[in-house]
């Protein structure tokens, strides 16, 4: 069954550096956007992470630092990325939680605009692990029927993602075949920033969900506590946290 589409809905996958989404970088992307005519448009490219390529991520995606010498910064790449995601909503394999996250960091870290707002963002191994608890390879063989050759490899893991949706639409008769359905049935938690450091509560407040904080509003701590605010820009958090943290600051000035 294709999937029901309103405007273009983009399939990605990276291969990194490694599992750090705030200090490591992408070494391979490949995007698979189907229109709204379920044509396809692929683009897949090798980038230059600017810095070494652990020997145990290497061995995992087959990239080495010699493969990637002569290809583009994310910096030099990355307008022609956002471009082609321009208008789309985004959907992968724990997307979610790791490759929208990394995403967004190397684009803030470009000094790349691009916005997450009026975007839906499905995660099919959300719908995968709420239905049947597997991996990619196990969620191929069983929604498709097929082994998964080249796994690992960005295209294939975006290809078979893309697959694996489809296929989920057709197993599951209360999975709407509605990207707003799909996005929402997607999240593990009603998290602002993705990698769950803000959510939302019941009132639809951004709150903090780690530290001593967890479970209070964001504008009250930023009142009462602004060092707090400063602790966390000086942290190790993701750059998308602070910038989420910046613009309900910089809100609260226009109260």
């Amino acid at each position: 069954m294709d999937i029901n589409l309103k405007k273009p809905l983009a399939f990605f996958d990276l291969e990194t550096t490694g599992v750090d989404v705030v200090n490591d970088r992408i070494v391979e992307l490949s995007i698979v956007k189907i229109n709204p005519d379920q044509s396809k448009d692929i683009k897949t490219m090798r980038i230059n992470p600017t810095i070494p390529i652990p020997k145990q991520s290497s061995e995992i995606h087959g990239i080495y630092d010699d493969d990637i010498k002569d290809a583009p910064t994310f910096k030099e790449a990355g307008k022609n990325i956002a471009k082609f995601l321009d208008g789309c909503d985004l959907a992968g394999f724990n997307s979610n939680r790791f490759d929208i996250p990394l995403l967004i960091e190397e684009f803030l870290r470009a000094d790349i605009e691009f916005s997450m707002k009026n975007r839906n963002y499905i995660d099919a191994q959300v719908i995968f692990h709420k239905k049947e608890q597997r991996t990619l390879v196990a969620a191929y063989k069983l929604y498709c029927g097929k082994d998964l050759e080249g796994a690992h490899g960005a295209e294939a893991d975006t290809l078979a993602t893309y697959e694996v949706l489809k296929a989920q639409i057709d197993r599951y008769d209360d999975l709407e075949n509605d990207v707003e359905y799909l996005s929402k049935f997607s999240k593990h938690n009603n998290n602002v920033d993705f990698v769950g450091r803000l959510v939302y509560n019941d009132k639809g407040e951004e709150t903090f969900n780690f530290g001593k904080h967890k479970g209070k509003t964001v504008e009250l701590i930023l009142q009462k506590e602004p060092s707090y605010y400063a602790w966390m820009m000086n942290s190790d958090f993701p750059r998308y946290t602070k910038k989420i943290l910046t613009d309900i600051k910089l809100r609260q000035f226009g109260k």
